[in-house]
């Protein structure tokens, strides 16, 4: 088929190389002139492990391309997908404007039936509001030409997109449109060789399909947070209470591990756009509300560990952060625990040395000039002379790290460990103290104070 993908970020351009993979003629359109002109050179605008190769070899076979011209790409293809952007205002809701701008421009262009597919994330009642805006362009051309609107939201785990998109766990279309339906049936046959991961609903269903799929697994992330904060409270291990309710498979494993929170361009901004769209209902989703807050909370959980180990005053303290990625294979910052992290860090006084495998540059661009803020060229170059370790992200580089190595750089062997990622007993085999998330001390003992450890270092 011949596919139109309007807007080129992290949904739109995987998008489009996957359906370039398997055979199709697809053409990525974007406003932003600069983009298309670095993708037309081969260089990518996110790092997804397997894009760049995926685009660059279909780029060379012709299958696809990346132009400026909207209007012209429209006209040419059978079916356009929108894949732009939908961030979030200032109330929570959804920012539309990309999306029915989209429109607009389909409305305007297309001279032959076609298919309309709401890719982005969009809140319930886009796709009617999709046509509508269609149905107005055609109305000032003084034209009738035949299409259909289907909602086909996108499931792709950013770091795994590539493979997600590849094979699908399911693909959930949405539309009364038979013919739509059969079109996009026959589109993704390549993707689902079982039919029955091919899920057809109406529109509505759809776009809620994809609000209720992240929310529920923020609600999760947010619950197993809540626990492990109860847990340290009580002296208990969050780290087998997990495996203890993990093992009941109706809760199974997945998306319970405990941390510093979730981040990214999905989660906080879906479930903020589902409480607007539930308030606007004039319900109050007191569940969503919860999970949100409790994410925002948990970000600042290990700086008040780091407080209550150094004490409040943190001038003078060197912290060397491993990880500024909201999660590992991306360089995605969005909503990251990491600029928390350092921001609370910053406020206090701390100096801070970072260092993440891909993320470094969007770190740059994100937090700008910061004198309180250095980036260092390797993991152990950053731990030299800090008085801790921080580890926000679990990229596969930190897992298993020179032990040695860190006792020799580091000021003070101190390890701030926000995703529980090493062992315990090895940690105080290397004379480390280690903190993790939801890990409690005999009942009792409560926290250490600053000045006991104070104490500890004069001597």
């Amino acid at each position: 088929m011949k596919i139109t993908v309007i807007g080129t970020g992290y949904v739109g351009l995987v998008t489009g190389a996957c359906f370039a993979e398997m055979g199709n003629d697809v053409l990525c359109v974007d406003l932003d002139k600069e983009k298309i002109e670095a993708l037309n050179e081969g260089e990518m605008p996110i790092y997804e492990p397997g894009l760049e190769t995926m685009v660059k070899e279909n780029a060379a076979q012709g299958r696809i391309g990346f132009a400026i011209d909207v209007p012209a790409s429209v006209a040419w293809c059978d079916v356009c997908f929108i894949a732009v952007g939908t961030p979030r205002r200032e109330d929570g809701s959804a920012d539309l404007r990309h999306v029915l701008r989209a429109a607009e421009d389909i409305g305007r262009s297309m001279t032959k039936p076609i298919c309309v597919v709401d890719k982005s994330t969009v809140p319930v009642g886009t796709a009617a509001k999709v046509r509508a805006k269609i149905r107005e362009e055609l109305a000032k051309r003084g034209v009738e030409i035949p299409f259909a609107v289907v909602s086909n939201p996108e499931f792709l785990k950013e770091g795994s997109a590539v493979s997600d998109c590849m094979k699908p766990d399911r693909v959930v279309i949405g539309s009364d449109d038979a013919e739509a339906v059969a079109l996009m049936k026959e589109l993704y046959a390549p993707f689902v060789m079982n039919t029955e991961n091919f899920i057809v609903m109406d529109a509505a269903g759809a776009e809620m399909t994809k609000y209720a799929a992240n929310a529920m697994l923020a609600t999760k992330i947010s619950f197993m947070n809540e626990i492990a904060n109860i847990c340290e409270r009580v002296g208990a291990d969050v780290n087998k209470v997990r495996i203890g309710i993990g093992s009941d498979p109706r809760i199974g494993y997945r998306f319970i591990y405990p941390g510093c929170g979730y981040g990214g361009s999905c989660f906080p901004k879906d479930v903020e756009a589902l409480i607007g769209t539930a308030e606007a209902q004039g319900y109050t989703p007191a569940l969503l509300k919860a999970v949100g807050e409790v994410n925002e909370r948990q970000k600042r959980v290990i700086p008040q560990k780091i407080k209550e180990r150094f004490g409040e005053d943190l001038r003078g303290r060197k912290f060397a952060v491993w990880g500024l990625s909201f999660k590992p294979d991306t360089d995605d910052m969005r909503e990251s625990a990491s600029i928390t992290v350092m921001d609370e860090l910053e406020k206090a006084g701390a100096e801070i040395v970072a260092y993440d495998p891909r993320a470094m540059r969007e770190a740059k661009r994100l937090l700008g000039e910061n004198e309180r803020i250095r980036y260092a060229k390797s993991k152990y170059e950053a731990i030299r002379g800090a008085d801790a370790m921080i580890l926000i992200t679990e990229w596969k580089e930190f897992r298993s790290p020179d032990f040695y190595e860190m006792r020799e750089h580091m000021k003070t062997r101190v390890v701030f460990d926000g995703r529980n990622q090493y062992d315990a007993k090895i940690m105080e085999k290397h004379g480390f103290e280690y903190y993790q998330i939801g890990v409690g001390r005999p009942s009792g003992e409560g926290f250490p104070e600053a000045s006991d450890f104070k104490e500890k270092e004069e001597a």
